[in-house]
């Protein structure tokens, strides 16, 4: 009896003393701004003021903040992720935990279907309506993520809305001509990888599937993989599922870039002023956000000029990060290309259309998981 009473007292001051220390390393920690396995800015401290007391905003940025600065937080969403999957549970944070290594992200039935066909028939309209020159060939390729290409490894009985249905329903009402890589990657799913396991990105070998289509349908002859230089770059690239997932402990993927060597490039990055001659900023290589090496990070307008380019067309293209890693292969048809991140550029790409007659392409190429809540969607005018 007096040796269960001693676990009880030993236990009581051990949880007292966790009690106690944890406001105190709460307070002594060193603050962090980012959060390298999340992947995200962490809560500063609330604006304190009488208004926000009084709306209670000040208390809710209080929680933020504590929940965010909480002490080893990592360790502790590293260690309830490992219960849940110890515990036999298939989908953390609306992400499924797949066959093969693969987490994939679910996709939910989307609420702005309509206004997003609309914002691109209306762009569509505006830019057929320009009086130029030459005719603009416009196309619009919806991207298919994992949960759609690689179905057969989602967890029984996970429940899922048609991508494709939301796809054919959006071309058909913008009257864009439509892209539909659907197929081929479907085909090209024996060939290798075509999307991250840790990230909702397609892999390069996924864009250039992609980057078939769109040359099937624009009657080019494509580049050939075997042809173009391939370069591992890393083989820990931890991405936006995993941080989400809370996995800490998987294996992270690897990114492949290629070059093609006949290609003579300068990319021009219009918000920094910074000129290279290559598509890609290996320094991302080593930072947590390592598709960022890809166009190097975001940029309202990239303009690549390709002087080995095999036609004299120039391609606006409007787009989603899906579209960053298939550039090196588009370039290999354009004189130019105009690559659009319409979140940050303000103007309108119509407006710039309409003061370069040179443009002689336009693609829109979104993923279909992202698509709906694409702020970018609104600047496509």
């Amino acid at each position: 009896m007096k040796a269960v009473r001693r676990v009880r007292r030993w236990t009581a001051w051990l949880l007292a003393g966790m009690v106690l220390a944890l406001p105190v390393i709460f307070i002594i920690s060193p603050r962090k701004e980012f959060s390298e396995n999340e992947n995200r800015y962490l809560t500063g401290f609330p604006e304190l003021g009488w208004r926000q007391i009084r709306e209670g905003a000040f208390m809710d940025g209080l929680t933020d903040y504590a929940s965010d600065h909480f002490p080893f937080r990592d360790f502790w969403i590293g260690l309830k992720t490992k219960v849940e999957l110890a515990s036999g549970k298939k989908e953390i944070n609306g992400i499924f935990i797949a066959e093969d290594g693969y987490l994939i992200e679910a996709y939910e039935k989307p609420a702005n279907t309509e206004r997003i066909a609309g914002v691109l028939k209306n762009f569509a309209k505006t830019v057929g309506g320009q009086e130029r020159e030459n005719s603009i060939e416009m196309r619009l390729m919806l991207v298919p993520t994992a949960v759609t290409v690689y179905e057969e490894k989602l967890p029984e009985h996970a429940v899922v809305k048609d991508q494709m249905e939301t796809a054919e329903y959006i071309y058909g009402a913008t009257g864009i001509p439509a892209v539909d890589c659907s197929g081929l990657l479907m085909e090209w799913k024996e060939e290798g990888d075509l999307y991250y396991r840790t990230d909702h990105h397609w892999t390069t070998l996924g864009a250039y599937a992609g980057y078939l289509a769109y040359c099937r349908e624009m009657g080019f002859t494509p580049a050939a993989l075997d042809e173009m230089d391939a370069q591992a770059v890393t083989d820990d690239f931890c991405g936006t599922l995993y941080s989400k997932a809370g996995d800490y402990g998987r294996k992270g993927d690897e990114i492949v870039i290629y070059t093609n060597p006949a290609d003579r490039l300068t990319v021009e990055y219009t918000d920094t002023g910074e000129i290279s001659d290559s598509l890609y900023n290996l320094e991302y290589a080593d930072k947590k956000d390592k598709y960022s090496l890809f166009l190097n990070n975001l940029h309202p307008l990239v303009e690549i000029s390709n002087e080995a380019a095999g036609a004299d067309r120039e391609l606006v293209l409007i787009k989603d990060s899906y579209a960053n890693s298939m550039v090196p292969f588009l370039v290999h048809h354009f004189r130019k290309v105009y690559v659009f991140d319409t979140r940050y550029y303000m103007d309108g790409p119509s407006s710039f259309i309409a003061e370069h007659p040179g443009v002689t392409d336009v693609l829109l190429l979104y993923n279909m998981n992202t698509l709906d809540g694409d702020s970018g969607i609104r600047g496509v005018y």
